[in-house]
C-alpha cells in the first residue's frame, strides 16, 4: 500500500471536532528564570530563548540547568508536557513547541506556557499541529504588540486544534499515534542528513587544517605584504548593473556584474566591510570589476594562488579577530592584511597540497550541493504530509 492510500485509510470517514487548547488540557504559564540562575549542573531547566535557538520538536534532555533552590520557585514540566513560548520579536517564533520527553522533571520560566495534555490528546500531535498555517493564522489574531509580539496562555488556550473521533477517544489516540508516527519519520530523515552535512564540513575543515600546518622551523614565514599586492577597487555598490560583461566583486557573498572591469589578474577578493568581513572570500581569474571597500590579494611568483587562497579562507578570520580591541570586527583596513603571517614553503610543495585540498573540495562541495537540495525535498515533502494529515475540514462557524 502506497503512502497516499494508507493516508486516506486512515483518514476516511473520520469525523473531527475543533477544540479549544484549553479543554484539551491544562496551561501553565511560567515565570523568572534569567539566564543568570543557569548551573553547570541541577534540574534540568527550559528557557524560552533555546526553543527558538536550540531544540526541535521534542527534546529528552536539555541544554540548561538550574539550582535546586531555585526550580523551587519555577513552574514544572513533566515528561509529555509541552512547552510552548508566548513571546518574541517576530510571530513566527510565537508558539513555538517544545515537547519535553526526559525522564527527570524539568522546570521553565516567563515568556512560556506549559501545556499539560489530557488523556485525549497526544502533546506531539499538538506540537507539530502547531507547524501549520491554521495554527499560525490563529496565533496572528491573538497576538498583540508590534516591537515584541506575545500570545497570552489564555488567549493560546482559545486556539482551536483537531482531535479526530472525538467520541471513540481509543481510536483518536491511535489516529493521532499514526499521524505523529509518519511525521517523525520525515523529521529523522531530515535531521539525519543534516547530521551528515555538519560531519562532511567538519571532515574538510579538518583536514584542511592539518594540511595547512606548519611549525615555525619547517619552513620560512613572511607577511602577507611581502608576497602579494594588495588594494581595493573603486566601485560603489549601486554602479551593479544586472545583464553585465564583468564580475563585479562587492561586499557581499553573491558577486554583481558590471559593464566595465578593473583588473585582469588572478587575486583573492574579499569583503573590507559589512555581513562578509572575514568570512567570504572569492578567487578570481581574469577580467574583473571590484568594490572601493572590497579587497583584492594577488600573490606574487613565490606563492601559488590557490594556497594563498586557502590559507587566508582558514586562518584570517581568527587573526583579524584576536589583533582587534573589540568584541567583533566589523570593517578591515590594508595594514591588517599586511601583517597577516604566512607560511612559505617551497612552490613543489604548494602545489601538493593545493592539489590534495581541491581533490577534497571537489568532493565536500559536490556533498554540500546535493545534501541540502535532499534536506529541502525531505522538508517539502514532510510539509506536504503534515498538511495533508492535519487537513480536516474547519467549521466557518468555528473561531479561535
Amino acid at each position: 500500500m502506497n503512502e497516499m492510500s494508507y493516508l486516506e485509510k486512515l483518514l476516511d470517514g473520520v469525523e473531527v471536532e475543533w477544540t479549544p487548547l484549553g479543554e484539551l488540557g491544562e496551561l501553565v504559564r511560567g515565570n523568572g528564570l534569567p539566564k543568570t540562575d543557569f548551573t553547570e549542573s541541577g534540574v534540568p531547566a527550559i528557557h524560552y530563548g533555546q526553543i527558538y535557538t536550540f531544540y526541535g520538536l521534542s527534546t529528552a534532555s536539555t541544554k540548561s540547568f538550574v539550582s535546586y533552590e531555585t526550580a523551587k520557585k519555577l513552574k514544572k514540566v513533566n515528561a509529555g508536557d509541552v512547552v510552548i513560548t508566548n513571546t518574541s520579536e517576530n510571530i513566527a517564533d510565537v508558539g513555538k513547541a517544545l515537547v519535553y520527553l526526559g525522564k527527570e522533571q524539568a522546570v521553565t520560566g516567563g515568556h512560556a506556557t506549559i501545556f499539560k495534555p489530557s488523556n485525549g490528546v497526544i502533546g506531539k500531535y499538538f506540537a507539530y499541529f502547531t507547524q501549520t498555517d491554521v495554527f499560525s493564522s490563529d496565533k496572528r489574531k491573538y497576538s498583540k504588540g508590534t516591537k515584541v509580539i506575545d500570545v497570552s496562555a489564555t488567549d493560546m488556550a482559545k486556539i482551536t486544534i483537531p482531535i479526530p473521533c472525538p467520541d471513540n477517544p481509543e481510536k483518536s489516540l491511535a489516529i493521532q499515534s499514526e499521524i505523529v508516527q509518519i511525521l517523525d519519520k520525515f523529521t529523522s530523515l531530515t535531521a539525519e542528513l543534516t547530521a551528515e552535512l555538519t560531519m562532511r564540513k567538519k571532515q574538510y575543515n579538518y583536514y584542511r587544517e592539518y594540511l595547512l600546518s606548519f611549525d615555525e622551523g619547517d619552513v620560512e614565514w613572511k607577511t602577507l605584504g611581502d608576497v602579494a599586492v594588495i588594494g581595493t577597487g573603486k566601485h560603489d555598490t549601486r554602479d551593479a548593473i544586472e545583464d553585465g560583461d564583468y564580475i563585479f566583486y562587492a561586499r557581499g557573498r553573491e558577486p554583481l556584474k558590471l559593464n566595465t572591469f578593473n583588473f585582469d589578474e588572478t587575486a583573492i577578493i574579499t569583503a573590507g566591510d559589512g555581513a562578509g568581513v572575514g568570512k567570504v572570500y572569492h578567487y578570481a581569474q581574469g577580467k574583473y570589476a571590484l568594490h572601493q571597500r572590497a579587497y583584492r590579494i594577488v600573490p606574487d611568483d613565490s606563492m601559488h594562488p590557490r594556497f594563498v587562497y586557502h590559507y587566508i579562507s582558514a586562518y584570517f578570520n581568527d587573526y583579524i579577530q584576536k589583533a582587534s580591541v573589540s568584541s567583533s570586527v566589523t570593517s578591515l583596513r590594508r595594514p591588517m592584511f599586511l601583517k597577516f603571517p604566512i607560511p612559505v614553503p617551497p612552490l613543489s610543495e604548494q602545489s601538493r597540497i593545493v592539489g590534495i585540498l581541491e581533490k577534497f573540495d571537489t568532493l565536500t562541495t559536490s556533498i554540500s550541493e546535493g545534501l541540502p537540495r535532499e534536506i529541502e525535498l525531505r522538508q517539502k515533502q514532510y510539509e506536504y504530509y503534515r498538511d495533508l494529515l492535519f487537513s480536516f475540514p474547519k467549521p466557518e462557524t468555528v473561531t479561535g
